[in-house]
């Protein structure tokens, strides 16, 4: 039930994608506005994200995570409901402050599955934010096509609803939660330099990389999170413990993070383009966009086949080697498509080839966090995980957009991205997942934990005198 809750918040996230070249005609407004219904979402879940994972500390994790679902209920209903632009964009922001969903299903099964099931689980939730991001795209589009555009935020709104309710029945209740205080002026910082930041890296290319306001928002955002930084050090109680997350498994983990969500957007905002780019220009696969979402499908499909097999290497071998192989495999498909992607199967392979990739990195990247901070700051340390893979999906969709806008050529009058364009970017998502495969191989490795219940049992006991030995009293006796 958890992991459909975390499906469900990751599909709205690309639902409005097939709508953006309709949303001015729809709206009355211009294309340049109508991109904020995709930026006022990622900046809502940036400034949540964080925050969430604090109170679910504080106030209980199943509360918090029941409180985003009905935000994305209600969020929905104003978005489906809107006639203008102000009330599209803010029902759109609603619905961003749920992207902490899966950071709290993480959490919530630490806290009640035993430790031999967690691995599993947490692999299942986790990848959960990809399987939704892959299938939101052909989903959309489907329900753009043969219904009204409004369906496809009633049926976000029902899907939330649905979960809700299944998660309010299934998931029990924890333990009296910890309490504490809550941080508002670190809060507050840290949702300044979130906005600004988000909106530099969204914005950036309609206001231009080296303007006013672009420039203007990054200085903002280093100067407040430098403040943020400075506040959370001396305060007793922060929203996020820096001490804690600066140490060296957690920091090379968000790290890795940021730089492999960079990575994992590359190819859907590339094969996107591609299969729908017109076969004149000799690289084009002239599809629509329902059939380029549902060539996508296989790779969401190949997500939730590698979850137990991450899980499986992960208690073997430890969470580390799962999230090498996993961007391993990324680097690989990413060179395989760079070289050759002139056929539609080839694209295909690669597909299937990243989602089982991101499938296995995923799926380790919470153990790596859980088994380096304290149960209480599970939800906090977790959600910090969340914001760095979405600062690096963000970054991708500025790089990737200012590639394709740069690089063009004329084919048939109209201006088109060149080939060269994807080939780059091919390969610079290549080099972000070998970058996260280096930044990996220093995270410490440990040794797994005890698989099942009756392993600890047959283990020896450290020390001098072995229980079942010959110098044990009740040896004898037995």
């Amino acid at each position: 039930m958890l992991a459909l809750a975390g499906i469900t918040v990751s599909l709205q996230q690309t639902f409005v994608i097939p709508l953006l070249p309709h949303l001015p005609t729809l709206l009355h407004t211009t294309p340049g506005n109508a991109s904020w219904a995709l930026t006022a979402t990622l900046v809502a879940g940036a400034v949540s994200i964080p925050i969430a994972g604090r109170l679910a500390d504080m106030w209980g994790k199943r509360r918090i995570l029941l409180s985003c679902l009905a935000l994305l209920v209600v969020g929905s209903a104003v978005t489906a409901l809107s006639a203008s632009l102000g009330w599209f964009v803010a029902g759109r922001a609603l619905q961003g402050t749920a992207a902490g969903v899966v950071t709290l299903g993480v959490s919530l099964l630490r806290d009640h599955l035993p430790s031999h099931r967690l691995a599993s689980a947490t692999s299942v939730m986790s990848t959960s934010l990809g399987i939704g991001a892959s299938l939101g795209i052909p989903l959309s589009a489907l329900l753009a096509q043969y219904a009204d555009w409004r369906v496809l935020f009633w049926t976000a709104g029902g899907l939330a609803a649905v979960a809700g309710l299944l998660v309010l029945l299934v998931v029990p209740r924890t333990s009296r939660p910890p309490g504490g205080r809550f941080d508002p002026l670190g809060a507050l910082l840290l949702s300044g330099a979130l906005v600004g930041l988000f909106l530099a890296i969204s914005q950036g290319g309609t206001w231009g990389w080296t303007g006013v306001a672009t420039l203007g928002s990054f200085a903002g955002a280093a100067t407040l999170l430098v403040l943020f930084c400075v506040w959370e050090l001396r305060t007793v109680q922060p929203l996020i413990d820096l001490r804690v997350s600066r140490r060296p498994q957690v920091l090379l983990t968000n790290t890795a993070s940021l730089v492999f969500g960079f990575s994992m957007l590359t190819s859907s905002l590339v094969f996107t383009q591609l299969l729908q780019m017109p076969t004149a220009t000799g690289y084009g696969f002239g599809e629509s966009m329902l059939v380029a979402g549902l060539l996508q499908a296989p790779g969401g499909a190949c997500m939730i086949a590698m979850s137990p097999v991450s899980a499986m290497i992960s208690v073997r071998s430890g969470p580390r080697t799962a999230l090498m192989v996993g961007a391993s495999v990324v680097v690989c498909s990413y060179v395989f498509a760079a070289l050759w992607h002139s056929e539609l199967w080839q694209l295909l392979v690669c597909s299937a080839l990243v989602g089982c990739g991101i499938g296995l990195a995923y799926g380790a990247m919470p153990s790596l966090i859980m088994s380096a901070v304290p149960v209480s700051q599970t939800a906090a340390a977790n959600s910090l995980n969340n914001l760095c893979r979405s600062l690096g999906t963000t970054t991708a969709s500025a790089v990737t957009g200012l590639l394709l806008a740069t690089m063009t050529t004329t084919v048939s009058g109209h201006v088109v991205p060149d080939r060269t364009a994807f080939t780059i970017i091919l390969l610079i998502g290549a080099s972000a997942a070998l970058l996260a495969l280096v930044i990996a191989a220093f995270i410490r490795r440990r040794r797994p934990a005890t698989t099942h219940p009756r392993a600890a049992r047959r283990r020896r006991p450290s020390g001098r005198t072995r229980p079942w030995s010959r110098r044990h009293k009740g040896w004898r006796r037995r």
